[in-house]
């Protein structure tokens, strides 16, 4: 069930010597690929010089440990604003918050003065970007937080700032130089914006100990949200599952195994727990005795391996996937070791978790 290595078709391999070859001649082609380069090392350094600061000690560190205790404790939710590019990550950061546990929105500065600061409320904290920290739209969100006693959190490039004196908590980004050749377009400057929102969301989602299941909860959607899913939610329970006693004559057990389709029969004993299994390849292996004398109790695995509701359905296909021999079914489990249900791989494909 692993992914297989995506291959080149011929046209693929004409255009990968096509690129080659205008590559080797030079030109424009290779002064793109060198301005690229130029440009990831220039926000790589811009990253790096922000992680080492980011050390206790520090004037970032300590303000960041300060903004993540407010928050974690802060009755209201995350109010990020920001205007321009600044502003295009500020609602990223805020998305994140949002799917991480962090109740949060963002406000746009310019309709804030519009009507929209009623949507900052009391318990509220206002979480404000500004590289420049001379942003005019954001006075009024600024004169707002000051009025009714919100925390303001800065983040922006320059300490001295407008924005810096008025914020309770400012996270200063260390001096880095912008990856635009003429050092005015904002690049390096928002890729360590976005970063530092990345850094709070996820140490916030740590400090609460923020679980895969809530964050399932609101990721319900998509590929990620179905590699989210419980077993549970996927499982054949009842009269689906494939199940016999342990002395069931085999020929009767074929014939059972056979209308269940799961390509396994599960033993179970007298307190109903579950005490082996009989699989296809169990079958194969006892071929050479006499089905007609057999009871399931002969030809049973002792220890199969099982696995409980509560697994994610990704780690099932994972087991499936690790075992020796390919494994298409699980039983799973209650405490008491009862079967509750049966997990085949095709409900892992139809679910779009494999």
């Amino acid at each position: 069930m692993t992914a297989q290595n995506p291959t080149l078709s011929d046209p693929d391999l004409a255009d990968h010597a096509l690129d080659a070859d205008r590559l080797e001649q030079g030109g424009p082609a290779v002064d793109d690929l060198r301005s690229a380069a130029d440009v990831l090392r220039a926000e790589a350094a811009g990253i790096t010089a922000m992680a080492a600061a980011m050390q206790p000690g520090q004037p970032l560190g300590a303000a960041f440990v300060r903004t993540v205790e407010m928050l974690s404790a802060l009755p209201g939710r995350v109010v990020v604003c920001g205007m321009g590019k600044s502003g295009h990550v500020g609602r990223k950061i805020q998305a994140t918050l949002a799917s991480t546990g962090t109740p949060s929105l963002f406000v746009h500065p310019a309709e804030a003065s519009h009507g929209d600061l009623g949507m900052i409320q009391a318990g509220d904290a206002v979480l404000a970007l500004s590289n420049s920290g001379e942003t005019a739209e954001l006075a009024d969100v600024i004169a707002h937080s000051r009025r009714f006693d919100m925390t303001l959190v800065a983040i922006t490039g320059a300490a001295a700032s407008t924005l810096a004196r008025a914020a309770d908590i400012v996270l200063v980004l260390p001096a880095a130089a912008e990856a635009c050749p003429m050092g005015l377009a904002p690049t390096t400057s928002t890729t360590m914006q976005l970063a530092l929102g990345d850094a709070l969301a996820v140490a916030l989602l740590q400090r609460r100990g923020f679980t895969a299941r809530e964050f399932g909860l609101y990721h319900p959607g998509g590929r990620l949200g179905a590699r989210l899913r419980r077993v549970g939610e996927l499982m054949h329970t009842g009269e689906a599952m494939p199940l016999a006693e342990p002395d069931l004559p085999m020929l009767q057990a074929v014939m059972l195994m056979t209308s269940k389709a799961f390509g396994c029969l599960g033993i179970t004993g007298p307190d109903g727990r579950l005490a082996g299994i009989i699989t296809d390849g169990d079958l194969r292996r006892a071929i050479d005795r006499d089905l007609r004398t057999l009871r399931t109790a002969d030809v049973m695995n002792t220890r199969p391996r099982t696995i409980p509701a509560s697994m994610l359905a990704a780690e099932a296909l994972r087991l499936m996937n690790e075992a020796l021999r390919p494994i298409t079914s699980l039983f799973v489990l209650d405490e008491a070791g009862r079967p509750a249900g049966i997990l085949h791989v095709h409900d892992l494909l139809r679910a779009g978790i494999a």
